[in-house]
């Protein structure tokens, strides 16, 4: 279960958390712009946006669980199981597979309107990467500083809605999330006033009444409302410190930590990483699990005109800053 969120004050921000039972070996992987993409259903990308974000790499593939690309284009994928639908190849679309939807969409588009025409001949493949590592049933949300969209490969077809929250979590499919929050209209960050019967002389004994009902448990549903919330009614000053800050308070209100979500296998679900990137800047902010200090990988630094992955393994490690 994952929640991907944006965020816009002087610069725009992207991106997730990443709440799993285990780590597949993330790695802070930035791809330069010559790295050549051989993509599995056909055709390669040997000149191509460079990028940047979490992956598995394997066979010296970068796996994207999220990304964002130079021209400030983000995405993310998050689990959607029992609701996607990928399909054999067909001759008439643009066949990719679903491992190589990030880094296919991201090398080529440099905004959400350029991938909206890309994404009208799209037909994602169920095409395993490998023995033993089927397609992820996932669905996306695609984002710049102008827009957002979630991209749900489903029954009926692949479906493109827009996303005016800026917000994605997992199931139940984004329209019916959407759908929810009217449930929730009569929250409020303000002080409620007394609506209930105005014979009793009912009054506030808190701060923070006003959101009474807001959910609060770890269902992909409830995080959503919670993140939307939270999201939509945020406030931060615009320097690179608080506005990056302020987006990883946004994704803390949906953090899963150890045991409160036990899986059928005696593990628990946790928050692996939290990953807030600056797309203006091509900056990469991340925490993990067992590390809370905020760590930086700037994509700008290195040669983005290189044919090699450049690979940066996440600090897991509990950093302490002691002050005695």
């Amino acid at each position: 279960m994952c929640t991907a969120a944006t965020y816009k004050t002087k610069d725009f921000y992207f991106g997730r958390t990443l709440d799993y039972e285990f780590s597949y070996g993330d790695e802070i992987t930035i791809t330069p712009r010559n790295y050549p993409f051989r993509f599995r259903e056909g055709g390669m990308l040997t000149r191509h946006y460079a990028m940047i974000g979490m992956a598995c790499v394997r066979e010296n593939f970068p796996l994207y669980y999220e990304g964002v690309n130079e021209k400030g284009l983000g995405m993310a994928g998050l689990n959607f199981v029992g609701n996607a639908v990928y399909r054999e190849s067909v001759p008439d679309k643009e066949n990719v597979a679903q491992f190589d939807f990030i880094p296919w969409l991201l090398g080529q588009c440099a905004s959400v309107a350029e991938a909206k025409v890309l994404l009208e001949k799209v037909n994602i493949t169920n095409t395993s990467f490998e023995e033993g590592l089927p397609a992820a049933q996932l669905h996306w949300m695609i984002a710049d500083r102008e827009e957002a969209i979630t991209v749900e490969a489903v029954e009926a077809g692949l479906r493109v809605y827009p996303n005016p929250v800026g917000i994605l979590t997992n199931n139940p499919p984004f329209q019916e999330q959407m759908f929810q929050l009217n449930n929730y209209m009569n929250l409020s960050i303000r002080t409620p006033k007394n609506q209930f019967c105005d014979k009793l002389p009912l009054q506030t004994y808190s701060q923070g009444m006003g959101a009474l009902g807001l959910p609060g448990d770890l269902s992909s549903q409830s995080r959503f409302v919670r993140a939307v919330f939270v999201k939509m009614n945020s406030a931060s000053g615009d320097t690179e410190s608080e506005s990056v800050s302020q987006f990883f308070h946004i994704l803390g209100a949906v953090a899963q930590p150890r045991g409160c979500c036990e899986l059928d296998n005696g593990q628990f679900e946790v928050t692996l990483y939290t990953s807030c990137c600056n797309a203006d800047r091509g900056v990469y902010y991340y925490t993990t699990y067992e590390n809370h200090q905020i760590t930086a990988v700037d994509m700008c630094r290195e040669n983005l005109n290189g044919r090699c992955l450049i690979r940066y393994p996440a600090i897991r490690g509990e950093q302490i800053r002691r002050q005695n």
